[in-house]
């Protein structure tokens, strides 16, 4: 069993440092993009929502109009080594309700129930929980106890409850990040080193990925939960 911990205010920086290295290194598995190491947008991507983990990490300290909680399973026997993780945003309106906004288990301890310790101690707080995954994942988050609710972009919708809440969630404006300097400067490294052929091959090859995925979710969803599934407008976060 793995020593479950709740973070409501930043966590110690070694701990930051370690969930920083799983979101770079199990990018493909935790985007909703699903980009694989193959394209050469990986290395952008891989920064891109880095990025975004430690903005979030950074607005526990109450900087900004966000609420952003922190599950961490680590080794009882080393309390500094993080296990896995599970980063949520608290529904503003509904103190029961919460969405995930990136889980991840360190990929030499999979399948040893840290995902269900850490979503076990999350509902806990939290009955109402919500998150998106790949088709591929239902199975896996329904064994949890999460039920499928609709099709949200490449991904589906889950629950632990049979409706999505009705609270005001708060996320994060990404659209800023991949504008900045910095993602400018990977993207001309990279045009450097593969060229501009590579490039809009690689941009046309993530579209294509995305519209299959998106086409996925939607057959998955209307099999499962017939039309009517897909006719439910969905909630728009509030971006901070």
């Amino acid at each position: 069993m793995s020593s479950i911990t709740l973070f409501q205010a930043p966590p110690p920086e070694a701990i930051q440092s370690q969930i920083q290295q799983m979101v770079v290194d199990y990018i493909t598995d935790i985007s909703a993009m699903a980009i694989t190491p193959s394209n050469p947008l990986y290395n952008l991507y891989q920064y891109g929502v880095g990025f975004e983990v430690h903005l979030y990490l950074q607005a526990m300290d109450g900087s900004r109009d966000l609420a952003v909680e922190l599950v961490v399973a680590s080794d009882p026997q080393a309390p500094e080594q993080v296990q896995g993780f599970v980063l949520c945003l608290p529904f503003q309106d509904d103190a029961e309700a919460c969405a995930v906004a990136y889980i991840a288990v360190r990929q030499d301890l999979r399948r040893k129930g840290i995902g269900r310790q850490m979503l076990e101690a999350l509902r806990a707080r939290y009955p109402h929980v919500e998150l998106a995954c790949s088709v591929a994942k239902v199975e896996c988050f329904q064994a949890l106890g999460f039920q499928l609710l609709g099709a949200r972009g490449p991904q589906v919708l889950m629950n632990t409850r049979d409706h999505a809440s009705d609270g005001l969630l708060a996320v994060l404006d990404v659209a800023p990040i991949y504008q900045s300097l910095e993602v400018r400067q990977i993207h001309s490294y990279l045009l450097a080193q593969h060229g501009r052929k590579a490039m809009l091959e690689a941009e046309r090859k993530r579209d294509r990925q995305l519209d299959q995925m998106t086409f996925h979710a939607r057959a998955f969803v209307r099999e499962q939960l017939g039309e009517e599934a897909l006719l439910a407008p969905a909630r728009a976060p509030r971006l901070v």
